[in-house]
């Protein structure tokens, strides 16, 4: 039986948000000093921070309402505010948003590029349907690319290489090969060509050769993130006609992937003792609480493809608010993942270790 939404209940957040905000925001004596030299960030619209702005594509966030609650305004983040990766890069200590790839400069490139690109996938030819993206092929390929300009400035690979594998590396990657994919048989051949077991298994043997290519770059230090019960996204419960209702057939469709993360994660761990791989559960983190369930609807109204409408009217509860538009979390849920990413409060939200434990890892001495 389909069940209702609950990814937070009101209670925890009311509760827990104060105190996610002061470990996130809190002010301190002096100036922030990194845990980590640096912070790559690779992944879909969840980490994009304006790399398709001048794509020929419909998935950008360009316009209003998307970056209202934003320090500088609009900038192409597809939610109101912070995203998870803004978020865990404050907690890393970082005393500004890392820059997204299409407008990094050499001075910036050092401590980190944001490569993440909206309605993009593991596989190239999810989302295309909506334009120019960036699949994790061409994010990885723009990454070698930086790392050649690193090395050109630091005019010493030995350095080069000690300062990659200090840096922290997140993947947020894979809900758009099912929602822009799998999910769409009327525009893609995945869901005729493959169950939805075999999907999982090819979607996650393509992922572990992008993560093992990372790994040949340099990076030693890597958070994987799992998807999100994306039966439970707005959009989903509209096309599918649930009335309210989580669609659970797609929930168990992605389930499927998840569950292949954490061995595909102890995998490379093995293959690669001087590298650290961990696997972030967004599931286990979102999993229902108790309590009154949160509203699932988008906070702003919505075009035909669930983004907001421009310069469309938003919710003025969205502190209280899971979705701004009919896919993406608002900031006050972001900060919700980010912090129990960064500081697991379950053995289940991060294996074998969450972001901050990474971060003093032996690995880097």
């Amino acid at each position: 039986m389909a069940r209702k939404l609950s990814l937070l209940s009101s209670a925890l957040l009311i509760i827990g948000l104060t105190q996610v905000e002061t470990f996130v925001f809190g002010t301190g004596t002096g100036p922030m000093v990194p845990k980590v030299p640096c912070y790559f960030i690779f992944g879909d619209s969840l980490v994009d921070c304006g790399n398709n702005n001048d794509l020929q594509t419909a998935a950008k966030a360009n316009y209003k309402p998307y970056g209202m609650d934003f320090p500088t305004g609009v900038n192409g983040r597809f939610t109101n505010g912070l995203t998870i990766a803004d978020l865990i890069g404050q907690l890393l200590g970082f005393d500004h948003f890392i820059t997204s790839h299409a407008a990094a400069t050499d001075e910036e490139i050092c401590t980190g590029v944001n490569y993440g690109s909206g309605s993009a996938g593991i596989r190239e030819e999810s989302g295309s349907h909506l334009g120019d993206r960036v699949c994790l092929d061409k994010q990885l390929s723009n990454h070698e690319q930086i790392l050649a300009r690193i090395s050109a400035l630091q005019q010493n690979q030995t350095l080069t290489d000690e300062h990659l594998r200090k840096c922290i590396y997140i993947v947020n990657m894979g809900n758009n090969d099912y929602i822009n994919n799998y999910l769409m048989p009327e525009l893609y051949n995945s869901s005729h060509q493959y169950k939805m077991e075999q999907f999982s298994e090819v979607l996650a043997q393509q992922f572990t050769q992008q993560l093992k290519k990372l790994y040949r770059l340099g990076a030693r230090k890597v958070a994987v993130f799992g998807l999100g019960m994306i039966g439970c996204a707005p959009a989903l419960m509209d096309r599918f006609e649930t009335d309210g209702h989580c669609v659970d057939w797609i929930n168990d469709a992605v389930m499927l992937f998840n569950n292949r993360l954490k061995p595909l994660v102890d995998e490379l761990n093995f293959v690669f003792p001087d590298a650290k791989f961990t696997f972030i559960n967004i599931t286990n983190i979102l999993a229902p609480k108790g309590g009154e369930p949160l509203p699932n609807k988008p906070c702003c109204p919505v075009r035909p493809d669930g983004q907001c409408v421009p310069d469309g009217i938003c919710c003025p509860s969205r502190s209280l608010s899971v979705y701004l538009d009919s896919f993406h979390p608002t900031e006050i849920a972001n900060i919700v993942l980010a912090t129990r990413a960064y500081k697991a409060q379950s053995s289940l939200d991060a294996s074998p270790m969450d972001i901050g434990q990474l971060t003093r890892d032996i690995t880097d001495t």
